[in-house]
């Protein structure tokens, strides 16, 4: 496959666009936990053990970028923000289930050599 731009960012294959946008150790689990609700910033926090609070920020900023995540505020006081799924988040959370299921067959076959 040739090379192609996307978002004025040159990429040698749609995995690499994908996992760039998707890879990391934080941005499949904050997906993951929006796939049936709406949550907000401190019911991710809680659910996401040894996430710190800059490093959540800076990701929910990029899936909200990348448009996999929809950010609401509401101007009341104390501020109220909510996060959930666009239908691009929605539609990635096929590739996340399967690489999760992958993973949980990993570690099954671990856990049996042991």
């Amino acid at each position: 496959m040739p090379d192609f731009k996307y978002n004025g960012k040159i990429y040698y294959n749609p995995v690499q666009l994908v996992m760039e946008q998707i890879g990391g150790t934080w941005k499949a689990p904050i997906l993951w936990r929006l796939k049936n609700k709406t949550m907000r910033y401190g019911e991710l926090r809680k659910d996401i053990p040894h996430i710190s609070d800059k490093m959540l920020t800076t990701q929910l900023r990029e899936l909200e970028q990348d448009g996999y995540i929809n950010r609401k505020v509401f101007a009341v006081v104390p501020p109220k923000t909510e996060y959930s799924l666009t239908e691009q988040g929605k539609d990635i959370l096929k590739l996340i289930t399967s690489i999760r299921n992958y993973g949980l067959k990993m570690i099954e076959k671990q856990e049996l050599k042991k």
